[in-house]
């Protein structure tokens, strides 16, 4: 268990491996319930993202462009569980 210490203006800062535990980067977000008998559950905010900020992610991180052909395949087969 870890323990953490209050700061005067009321903050708390979670240690490195809390957050690392929670799978959370700088800049995500943490949410926070309240729970029976002064205790809190946190876990990672859903991220929500727009189409903007993913487009042309991977531009220029491989050496080839894949088709619609190759990228339909390539979906049918991870949803048919093969890759």
């Amino acid at each position: 268990m870890a323990t953490l210490t209050v700061t005067a203006k009321g903050q708390v800062t979670l240690k490195k491996e809390l957050l690392q535990h929670l799978g959370v980067k700088p800049g995500q977000k943490i949410e926070v319930d309240t729970l029976p008998d002064g205790q809190l559950a946190m876990k990672a905010a859903p991220r929500k993202g727009s189409w903007e900020e993913i487009y042309g992610l991977l531009a220029g991180k491989t050496g080839k462009i894949a088709t619609v052909e190759e990228m339909n395949e390539a979906i049918r087969q991870g949803w048919a569980g093969e890759k």
